[in-house]
This record gives structure tokens, C-alpha cells and sequence, in this order.
């Protein structure tokens, strides 16, 4: 009778200790061509996760209906087993993450002035943080990933556009109005190809995932042998393939995709004076065929200590940093 008390007492303690670890942030992650969101745990666990393509609409409430959607389903099939804490959500724009409003968003511009986490609040009922995505990217790098144990730490996103993230002694540098990071918006060409910022010959326009399908277009003209012509739905993966099989028109892409990017690192590392700069995203997935250019501008530009100091390396999370990130934050 005492050794079942006593059995009977261990799993009651067992089950007090393991409704306080089964807390979860539902972390999302839009972007100008997904939508992901994830239940992640204190650890970092992913324990459910949704993809959706990102309403393709000029309509701000097509968005919302989405993401709205997406944390019910999530919240339906998790609520018996563990605490919703909060909705943590990484966009793809500056924002005022104080006061959870989108300021601008190039690639999504019917969300520009949004007071987004007020009102996802009150259509998912449950308390919303906003992030800008390269920020929460890089956060999430260096918790689980790449820049994991650097205190000093930039974060590059190729996706549709180009993010960054920026972390200075362990914190996120994010400027006096919180639009610190904008590294896609650094010009590389002064008059260069006009970017949705407003302003034109932003590294975005020249190493970003559309800015490779753009240049297969403006570039084939030079390369009438390339077998990349005559394709208007080609993708970035297809012009990878072709890259690797030697089609001068997909090399000369990838060139210029890292010759830009190498500016723009340079740039960085002689203000910033990293540890470690972390490039993750789709368009990074041409790595092979970009870097080379990268480094060698990076080579040309930059200061000597700095640039033998720092790391250029893979970001590691893959698709999830983001994701990790914004719920690392929300736990903080």
C-alpha cells in the first residue's frame, strides 16, 4: 500500500514538472513566397509546423486571414497537451518592434503602416510580438546554428529579397527607430535597378532569389548559346543546375551575385568588425558558384584584421531560422 502511495506520489510529481516544460511559442515566419509557422518549445524543439503560400494580394486581410487560419489549426491540435504562450511573428520589413508595426515592406507593401501584432492579437486572441525575419534569423543562428557561442554576429538572408540581422555584444542592434540591419538595402550601384525600397542599386536587386531570374533575362543577350534562353518561367534552381553544368550565362549570374554581396560584406566588416557573418536563405543555395566572387571583393575591400578575423559561413537552421529565432526571442 505504501510503494503504491509512493508510485502513485512520483507520477504526480512527474506530471506537475512536466506541465511547467511543455510551454510553447507559435512562431511565424512570412515571407514574400511562404508562409511557415511552428510550435517550438523552450528547447528549440519544432512540434508542429504549417506551410502555406503567402497570399498573393494587394489585400491586407487576405494575409491576415491566413496567418489567423494557420494559428487556429495549430492551436486546435495542441491545446490539450501544451500552453500557448504567445504568437511570435517574423516579417519581411522594418518595423517598430516596441509597438508592433510593420514601417515598410518592400516586397509586401500593402502591409506598410500595419499595426500588425495588435490586430493578430484580437483576430487569434492570443497576445502577438512582431520581428523583422533577418533579425529573427539571425537570432535563431546563434542560438541553435551557425553563430551559435559568437558574440558578435551578422546574419544574411537570400530569399525573395535580402534580410540581415545584426547582433553586437549578444543583443540585436536594432537603431534608434528599430530599422537597424537593412543590408538589403545597401547601394551597391548608384544608378542602378530601381528597388521597391524607393531607392535604386540596392545589393537586393543583384543577389536576391528574383534578382537571379531577372538577370537570366537582362544577361541572355550575351550569351546566345546559354540554355537558359527562351525560358520566362525559369527558376533559380534551374539556373543553379545549369551553373553547375558550365552554362556561361548561369556563371555569369552567380558572378555577379557574389561580386555585389562582396561589396556590401566589406562595407560590413570594416564598420561592424564581426566574428562570423552568417549567409542562409534559398538564393544561397548557389553557394559554390557565388562565393569565390564574394571573397574576393571581400579581399579587395575590407581592412586586414577584420577580414582575417571574421568567418563567412552557411547558416545551418536552414528554412527554421526564423522561425527558432522569433521563438527564442518571445522566450527571452
Amino acid at each position: 500500500m505504501i510503494l503504491v502511495g509512493n508510485w502513485l506520489f512520483i507520477l504526480q510529481k512527474k506530471k506537475i514538472k512536466n506541465s511547467k516544460m511543455n510551454k510553447v511559442v507559435l512562431a511565424c515566419d512570412l515571407g514574400g513566397t511562404n508562409f511557415r509557422l511552428a510550435a517550438v518549445t523552450t528547447e528549440g524543439e519544432v512540434i508542429y509546423r504549417i506551410k502555406r503560400d503567402t497570399p498573393k494580394s494587394d489585400q491586407v486581410d487576405k494575409i491576415l486571414q491566413t496567418i489567423t487560419e494557420c494559428i487556429n489549426e495549430c492551436h486546435n491540435s495542441l491545446k490539450d497537451r501544451f500552453e500557448i504562450k504567445i504568437v511570435a511573428a517574423a516579417v519581411p520589413a522594418a518595423v517598430d518592434a516596441k509597438r508592433g508595426i510593420i514601417l515598410k515592406a518592400p516586397n509586401i507593401p500593402c502591409l506598410d503602416g500595419f499595426r500588425f501584432a495588435e490586430t493578430l492579437s484580437v483576430t487569434s486572441k492570443i497576445p502577438v510580438i512582431l520581428e523583422n525575419d533577418a533579425n529573427a534569423a539571425a537570432a535563431g543562428e546563434n542560438w541553435l546554428g551557425a553563430s551559435k557561442g559568437f558574440e558578435n554576429s551578422i546574419c544574411i538572408t537570400l530569399g525573395t529579397g535580402v534580410g540581415g540581422g545584426i547582433i553586437i555584444d549578444g543583443k540585436i542592434l536594432r537603431g534608434a527607430d528599430g530599422t537597424a540591419g537593412e543590408i538589403g538595402h545597401i547601394c551597391v550601384e548608384p544608378f542602378g535597378v530601381p528597388c521597391g525600397c524607393g531607392s535604386r542599386g540596392c545589393v537586393e536587386q543583384y543577389a536576391s532569389a528574383t534578382a537571379i531570374v531577372r538577370l537570366a533575362s537582362e544577361l541572355g543577350k550575351e550569351f546566345p548559346n546559354s540554355s537558359l534562353l527562351n525560358n520566362p518561367d525559369i527558376s533559380g534552381q534551374e539556373i543553379y543546375q545549369a551553373g553547375k553544368r558550365g552554362d556561361e550565362l548561369a556563371l555569369e549570374i552567380f558572378r555577379q551575385q557574389g561580386f555585389y554581396l562582396g561589396i556590401a560584406i566589406a562595407n560590413l566588416i570594416n564598420v561592424l568588425n564581426p566574428e562570423v557573418i552568417v549567409i542562409g536563405g534559398g538564393a544561397a543555395g548557389g553557394w559554390d558558384l557565388f562565393v569565390p566572387s564574394l571573397l574576393d571583393e571581400v579581399e579587395k575591400r575590407a581592412y586586414r584584421e577584420p577580414v582575417e578575423r571574421v568567418k563567412i559561413v552557411r547558416a545551418q537552421c536552414g528554412d527554421d531560422a526564423g522561425i527558432l529565432g522569433v521563438a527564442r526571442l518571445a522566450f527571452r
